[in-house]
């Protein structure tokens, strides 16, 4: 009804108030420290530059494809699934999270990139961030998913022109529509590259959407999705279960293994929904509902990781895969190793809810719930 919507619009907005004006411009070098991680990774975006030396890069469309190698010093004083953010430029590397170094990346030297990174670690992690995010955050948040999921792998950033303010929605999906051959294209030099022998994707949000094209505008041109992509996870994926269905059917039976975290209590995609007077979102579908376990499960291939029940003081739920521990430990060890998260992969099962046949399983845990459907083999 009209009057819920309107609530969830006013409750999401009392807890995303400071996300309209974000502070910006936290990249500006800052001298290294001691008692520091440091996670190098690849930036390709969209965005055109700008002259703040602190943001590099903007909410507006570039002409092209933009490449850098930016490191990240993050503390090891803090809790895991957390940024730090810096109160004031520069920010202190003790106990904030800051760029130390970035540099330019020619087009034709992305492949040596790729070589240079792939020399020990033979696995691509590649991460598509979501609506109303800046670079910098893009970078910082991305950096703290790839240090505490221990990720063993290239890490490589696609950021496309989000504008980063949280009425910018129609504007954001359009920039995202944009960017899909961009991110088609680095997705096919990724997989051509023989240094690397895996891809592995995680797109947020809106990024789900862009993501998913990227992969079918793939697998349209190859009839198929490439080997190499191993895993796509889709991370409170903005994104109409309908369309979603459409992309994966498109795909054909060569793909990756899905896994999708959702949240039935995710207030961001659910002002989504009332924004876009779309239908109902991906990412906050409840499996107790016989009409999105139908949708799904003769999909093959398709894990879904249900968080509703995680609590981490979030009245917003929408970032539970990089905030929460247990999500993050499950990316590490099990999802950018190519594996299926199964029960046995988070706590022991509570209650056998119901049982879809042979076709998939459909299983309550504390605090996770996972329906997966029947895996399919690609070739």
């Amino acid at each position: 009804m009209r009057w819920q919507n309107l609530l969830a619009l006013v409750v999401f907005h009392s807890g995303l108030i400071a996300c309209t004006t974000p502070q910006t411009g936290l990249l500006g070098i800052a001298p290294p420290a001691d008692n520091t991680d440091r996670i190098a990774l690849i930036a390709a975006t969209t965005r055109a530059p700008v002259d703040n030396p602190g943001m590099l890069f903007g909410g507006d469309r570039g002409d092209a494809v933009a490449y850098s190698r930016i490191v990240v010093s993050i503390p090891r004083d803090r809790k895991a699934g957390t940024v730090q953010l810096p109160r004031q430029m520069p920010g202190d590397a003790k106990r904030d999270f800051v760029a130390t170094a970035v540099t330019s990346i020619s087009r034709n030297d992305i492949a040596n990139a790729f070589r240079a990174d792939g020399a020990h670690r033979r696995r691509a992690f590649v991460f598509v961030h979501g609506y109303s995010t800046t670079f910098d955050r893009a970078v910082f948040r991305f950096a703290q998913l790839v240090h505490d999921s221990d990720a063993k792998a290239v890490p490589i950033l696609f950021s496309w022109p989000s504008r980063g303010q949280f009425l910018d929605y129609k504007r954001d999906f359009d920039n995202a529509s944009y960017s899909r051959s961009d991110l088609a294209n680095l997705l096919e030099a990724s997989i051509a590259s023989p240094s690397i022998d895996e891809v592995v994707v995680l797109a947020h949000s809106m990024g789900a959407w862009l993501a998913v094209e990227a992969l079918r505008q793939v697998a349209l041109k190859r009839g198929g999705v490439p080997a190499k992509v191993t895993s796509l996870i889709l991370a409170s994926p903005d994104l109409d279960v309908g369309v979603f269905r459409r992309q994966v059917e498109d795909m054909g039976p060569r793909r990756p293994k899905i896994t999708i975290f959702v949240a039935r209590n995710d207030r961001a995609l659910q002002l989504s929904q009332f924004i876009s007077r779309g239908g109902a979102r991906l990412g906050r579908i409840d499996l107790s509902q016989e009409k999105y376990r139908q949708a799904l499960s003769d999909l093959k291939g398709i894990t879904v990781l249900d968080l509703s029940a995680l609590s981490l003081g979030d009245r917003v739920n929408h970032a539970l895969y990089a905030t929460s521990p247990e999500a993050v430990r499950l990316i590490g060890d099990r999802l950018l190793q190519g594996q299926v998260i199964t029960d046995a992969d988070v706590s022991r099962p509570a209650v056998a809810i119901d049982a879809l046949g042979a076709a998939a399983t459909f299983v309550v845990t504390t605090p996770i719930l996972i329906f997966d459907t029947a895996s399919g083999t690609r070739h």
